[in-house]
């Protein structure tokens, strides 16, 4: 029984760092590619448009109501600790530095990452992907080399409409409910911001980004299966973004403070 269950966990430690390591590789082939990405501009411009474009509707209404929350949220803990005019510097610098990067990203996570496991997948069980590499052309530059890039140089972008309208959704909330006045609101915004919190928040993005598209190409690279592998590749692609992406926050948090 010991034996068994000491052979199981060494399986999945070999298994673990095996993969890993094929993740790497396939980060350093993506950055082998780098200098042909001017020539793979349509692939790159039409994938920035898919992951940054398609996802804007769903970022927006996350954020609406993200920056509602933490209006709410922030006003119950400051009640009996500080004046209600902290409200604005409050809600703003928790979006900005936390919630809309993290929040944006395991929205695109669910959305993006899973589609671009889903699509190379399916390429994958077809046997596409095979005939790409028989006509010389290199599916790490064709297809994960421009999802990787779209994915990095859209994500910072998302994450600064989802701040600026959450915090706008913080600002309704507050004027609305608590009769916060636009001057208060935003005077203790401006006073208090850093713009090394924007910073943070655009590195974050920009990991986040990577981490997403990084894993969607790697798990669809490997699917098997048919459909039902399609399927699992789906679901396994979001779950490992979702908490890599929590698993850097705390990470960069910690490099930063």
């Amino acid at each position: 029984m010991i034996s068994k269950l000491i052979e199981k966990i060494g399986e999945k430690t070999i298994n673990f760092f095996a993969e890993v390591g094929e993740i790497s590789q396939l980060f350093f082939s993506i950055l082998k590619f780098t200098p042909k990405l001017i020539k793979n501009r349509k692939l790159l411009l039409f994938q920035m448009e898919h992951i940054g474009v398609n996802s804007l509707p769903l970022v927006i209404i996350i954020a609406i109501f993200t920056g509602a929350v933490s209006a709410w949220q922030a006003a119950y803990q400051l009640k009996g600790i500080a004046p209600i005019s902290f409200l604005g510097t409050a809600t703003s610098r928790a979006i900005i530095t936390e919630l809309g990067p993290v929040l944006t990203a395991i929205i695109i996570a669910g959305r993006v990452g899973a589609s671009i496991a889903a699509e190379l997948g399916s390429m994958k069980v077809t046997e596409q992907i095979d005939a790409l590499e028989t006509m010389g052309i290199s599916p790490v530059r064709y297809l994960a080399m421009p999802r990787f890039y779209a994915s990095i140089f859209m994500m910072p972008i998302l994450i600064i409409f989802a701040n600026v309208i959450a915090v706008g959704g913080a600002y309704f909330i507050s004027n609305y409910f608590m009769d916060v006045s636009y001057t208060v609101f935003f005077d203790s915004v401006k006073r208090y911001f850093l713009i090394s919190d924007f910073l943070f928040g655009m590195v974050k993005g920009v990991v986040f980004g990577g981490i997403t598209s990084l894993l969607g190409c790697h798990i669809g690279f490997r699917t098997v299966g048919g459909a039902e592998g399609v399927g699992l590749s789906t679901i396994r692609s979001f779950v490992l973004s979702a908490a890599l992406i929590l698993i850097f926050d705390y990470i960069l948090w910690s490099l930063v403070f």
